[in-house]
């Protein structure tokens, strides 16, 4: 389980979303059909992405023209977790699934800044939205040796959402910024200020699928052990693999204790293993109406060229 937070740099967050909405809206675009993937929040399902977009828009209070105004969340399963999922519910199951787990990261994301007032997802404005496809772009190696061409579909399971949150809370007066990080001077500052533990909030994703679906992840899955791989010390690589190889032997051989199991992240509880699935008692079908598609990364190969140029200008 992935969970990603995007600032600026690739959501284009200081101005309106429309750019981002109209982007997450390419699937709806190129697989025209019927009936379209609708937006959704913790309240509604059939959500329209003009109101997702208004009402991100409309939640700006006090916010200066440089600041960030939303957020992007990628809540990105493995293939082997999708794959369970489509094995436990089915095709269409298995997104209904997806978009409960999204409200469940969404309650921790809430719970994380530790500020009064923010509880849970019905603290917050945000709208998801369920991808099932990955395209390669210019940057994959893929595409760099010639295999793949830009904008081809990539394999295999690839089944994600994802959720654009307003920088402002439901009430459009406390700021909200998973970037921030700061513990303050002081306790008292800290809680008034706000925090966010990214590594705590991507540690929840993963043990949240994990108690709702009853799903038994090896040590080789975690984020704990890619991340002892990537930037832990020697001694901490040697200690994952060693525990690594002690689930892999069978009982009754001596190898060193076991780690106890990871905790939720602070503030956040547990689930019961189904997600209540409840979505036809929610409001009718609105109409999308589907324009053409756009290159995959128009939006945000624009951003990154003219802070390039920018830079560029100053010297």
């Amino acid at each position: 389980m992935f969970i990603n937070i995007t600032d600026s740099k690739e959501a284009a967050n200081k101005g309106s979303s429309s750019g981002l909405v109209h982007y997450l809206e390419k699937e709806n675009r190129i697989y025209i059909k019927d009936e379209p993937e609708y937006w959704f929040n913790g309240q509604q399902v059939r959500i329209d992405p003009y109101v997702a977009m208004r009402t991100i828009d409309n939640n700006i209070a006090k916010l200066g023209k440089d600041d960030a105004k939303f957020f992007l969340l990628n809540i990105s399963p493995s293939q082997k977790e999708i794959t369970f999922l489509k094995e436990q519910y089915g095709e269409d199951g298995a997104k209904d699934q997806m978009k409960g787990l999204a409200v469940r990261v969404m309650d921790a994301y809430a719970q994380n800044f530790k500020r009064e007032g923010i509880n849970s997802h019905e603290d917050l404005i945000w709208f998801g939205k369920l991808e099932n496809y990955r395209y390669y772009t210019h940057n994959d190696p893929e595409v760099k040796q010639g295999i793949k061409k830009r904008g081809d579909r990539k394999e295999g399971e690839q089944m994600h959402v994802q959720v654009i949150v307003s920088r402002k809370d439901a009430t459009n007066k406390i700021k909200l910024s998973p970037m921030n990080t700061s513990r303050g001077k002081n306790e008292g500052h800290s809680k008034k200020m706000g925090q966010f533990d990214r590594v705590a909030f991507k540690q929840c994703g993963e043990t949240l699928f994990d108690e709702l679906f009853e799903f038994d992840r090896q040590l080789k899955d975690t984020l704990a052990y890619a991340n002892a791989q990537k930037n832990g010390s020697l001694a901490e690589r040697v200690q994952m693999e060693a525990q690594n190889q002690k689930e892999a032997t069978p009982s009754g051989t001596s190898l060193a204790d076991d780690q106890s199991d990871m905790d939720l992240a602070p503030g956040i509880h547990p689930y019961s293993a189904t997600i209540d699935q409840s979505f036809e008692d929610f409001i009718s079908p609105i109409h999308v109406d589907i324009k053409d598609d756009v290159d995959d990364e128009a939006i945000h190969g624009r951003n990154r060229h003219r802070k390039r140029q920018a830079r560029t200008n100053t010297r």
